[in-house]
């Protein structure tokens, strides 16, 4: 039986907090579930890996899937997966189900039921949502700094090709997700709807994004080594973005190229690495969108906070939903008590009660995101 321990994974380890033993069961399975298939659990305290071989459900003697771990009190998120997010749990149809909440409190059993499969059903053909002004930039960006490959994507505002003059940027990861449902992990941003009807009144933006590369996405957006995750390529990632990327654009696009003027933004991960380039290269960016970052997977950002953050005298959005995982908030308001500590920058700090760690509670987020980030480039 696996001995999965959540400490490791919720950046706890070392901590003296009281540990709970929680033994899940699958009680019952669709009829047409093939047997010996591997069944796996992602969530909130293994950065929703929908196949990492430590969370693989075992069976018993009586044929029943059943994972035991350890974990601290207080609330996880889950889903039960067959090692990819194309199959995922599903209700009827092979609609989306909610996360399962876990609330621990003590040592506990509880059995569950999965009633589908998402892909026993045909998939419906996605129709693009992006919008007109989105276009490509390069399908195989090179990466020189990770001798890899990735699709660049560009928003160009509506007046872009009428006008000469320049225009601020804001850099996003996860490009799957900012513009297009027919790329989106589980539904997009709608960035590009957002922006073609608040440009406006709050002034027009460019937004480059870069997808992500599934395998190795938690080590490009982490600067640090992990136990649990391997090697971090985070610093050469912003690498990429200031001495590769940001060129390329300031080159080829008409930008204003100033630091007040350029900002970077993403969610979980793209939370992390976000607010750790505006760490690194406060003359690179002036504003940063830190959406449910991931601190607990980078327990060394504290010391680099230490070193680092006298310099940095940008503005910083703080997001956090308190329907994300425990110590979603507490990580964020340590951090922002630290930069606040050390630092000059200016932070906003914005907790929603019913803020959860889904695209759908970004997506409903970034207009208030761009309206506060149009007030710093207007100087307002």
């Amino acid at each position: 039986m696996h001995k999965w321990l959540l400490l490791a994974g919720l950046g706890l380890a070392g901590t003296l907090q009281a540990q709970f033993r929680i033994t899940l069961l699958i009680k019952e399975l669709p009829s047409y579930h093939q047997l010996n298939e591997p069944v796996f659990i992602a969530g909130s305290f293994n950065n929703w890996k929908p196949d990492e071989k430590t969370a693989q459900l075992e069976k018993d003697a009586s044929g029943v899937y059943r994972i035991s771990f350890v974990a601290p009190p207080g609330k996880q998120e889950f889903k039960f997966t067959r090692g990819s997010w194309e199959r995922v749990e599903s209700g009827q149809n092979g609609s989306s189900v909610a996360n399962r909440v876990l609330t621990v409190s003590s040592d506990t059993t509880i059995e569950v039921s999965i009633l589908h499969w998402a892909d026993h059903f045909p998939k419906k053909p996605k129709v693009s949502t992006a919008s007109k002004n989105v276009h490509l930039v390069d399908t195989s960006f090179y990466i020189p700094q990770l001798l890899r490959y990735r699709r660049v994507m560009i928003y160009l505002p509506e007046s872009y090709n009428r006008s000469n003059k320049t225009y601020p940027v804001l850099y996003m990861h996860d490009g799957q997700n900012v513009f297009d449902e027919i790329t989106a992990f589980a539904g997009e941003w709608g960035v590009d709807e957002a922006l073609d009807t608040m440009n406006a009144q709050y002034g027009e933006t460019i937004v480059v994004t870069i997808d992500n590369s599934s395998e190795k996405r938690i080590n490009e957006y982490c600067p640090y080594d992990m136990q649990q995750f391997g090697k971090g390529e985070g610093n050469q990632y912003v690498d990429f973005l200031v001495h590769t990327l940001m060129p390329y654009i300031n080159r080829h696009y008409k930008t204003k190229r100033s630091a007040k003027y350029t900002s970077i933004a993403g969610s979980s991960m793209g939370g992390l690495i976000s607010f750790y380039a505006l760490l690194k290269y406060p003359n690179k960016f002036g504003a940063a969108g830190v959406f449910s970052p991931a601190f607990w997977v980078a327990p060394a950002l504290k010391e680099d906070i230490e070193k680092k953050a006298k310099k940095v005298k940008g503005r910083m959005y703080f997001f956090a939903g308190k329907q994300e995982s425990e110590h979603m908030v507490t990580d964020m308001l340590g951090v922002f008590e630290q930069m606040t500590r050390l630092s000059k920058a200016d932070i906003t700090t914005v907790i929603r009660a019913e803020g959860k760690h889904d695209e759908a509670t970004w997506r409903h987020e970034f207009p208030i995101f761009y309206h506060w980030l149009s007030h710093y480039k207007s100087g307002k």
